[in-house]
């Protein structure tokens, strides 16, 4: 694994499960490594703790991203550890997997919440900070669906294409103020873990597995790409949505490519990394 790591202190939302689990699981035989693991399951994270090497600091705690007040009580608490993160790896996130119409308000709230706000929130609270210090680096995990829309998934893909705009925002503005500050967007399609048990992968566009995925995150991290899009197929939605008409990019989606009908089977967990 690369190098990239030793040395830093990174802080991973979503860290007792899927992307955000193996992600720490994956650099932690970095050098002189802090792991800061958030996630609302703590008793997850304790359990988890016996993967991780011996020789790793670990600076774990349950964390609500959702819950602004929770956010900014665990962030106190590593000022006064008078730790501040060199990397963020946001990766809390839940689906619904259900019709607009059928998503109570709560499931709404929390859905934007927790893969949007909360990820916004986190990164506020340390951000100047690391401006101060004229390092660091945000990793926003998006996904697909915030290129597309898609059946069962519109609360889900908001929340994703909220994560898009505002992370290429946060990279142009931090570019523009020359703060030393990487953005990284990650924007892979389904990923094998758990979080979309029984969906139906679009032609062309396999289903991921999770260490591949976690894999092609820490390459592109430490290439400090502003984008890490998984399969090759993600990458060229935006251009095919440009180039063909509406009802156009509809027929080939749904029919063609099977994106419409993929959440159709969905039975997955509604909490995750």
């Amino acid at each position: 694994m690369s190098d990239y790591f030793n040395g830093k202190s990174v802080l991973i939302t979503g860290a007792a499960s899927g992307i955000g689990k193996r992600f720490a699981e994956m650099i932690s035989g970095s050098k002189n490594l802090t792991l800061i693991l958030w996630d609302r399951n703590p008793d997850t994270l304790i359990e988890n703790r016996a993967s991780l090497p011996d020789d790793v600091r670990i600076i774990s705690r349950g964390v609500d991203v959702s819950d602004r007040s929770d956010v900014e009580a665990a962030a106190r608490e590593l000022d006064e550890l008078q730790v501040v993160p060199d990397v963020i790896v946001n990766c809390a996130g839940i689906v619904v997997g259900k019709m607009f119409h059928e998503h109570t308000l709560e499931d709404t709230q929390n859905t934007m919440q927790i893969n949007a706000l909360g990820s916004m929130w986190v990164v506020q609270l340390f951000l100047e900070k690391m401006i101060t210090r004229g390092t660091g680096h945000v990793v926003n995990l998006a996904s697909a669906s915030g290129y597309i829309g898609n059946p069962r998934m519109s609360v889900y893909a908001a929340s994703k294409w909220a994560v898009i705009g505002w992370s290429e925002s946060l990279r142009l503005e931090m570019k523009k103020l020359k703060t030393g500050i990487e953005v990284t967007t990650v924007i892979p399609s389904y990923i094998k873990t758990g979080m979309f048990d029984g969906v139906k992968p679009p032609l062309m566009v396999p289903l991921l597995e999770t260490d591949q995925m976690v894999e092609r995150m820490i390459k592109g991290i430490s290439k400090r790409k502003n984008k890490i899009q998984a399969p090759f197929m993600v990458r060229f939605v935006p251009l095919i949505k440009a180039l063909l008409p509406a009802g156009a990019f509809d027929w080939v989606a749904g029919n063609v490519l099977g994106v419409y009908r993929s959440m159709d089977s969905f039975s997955g967990r509604r909490q995750g990394g």
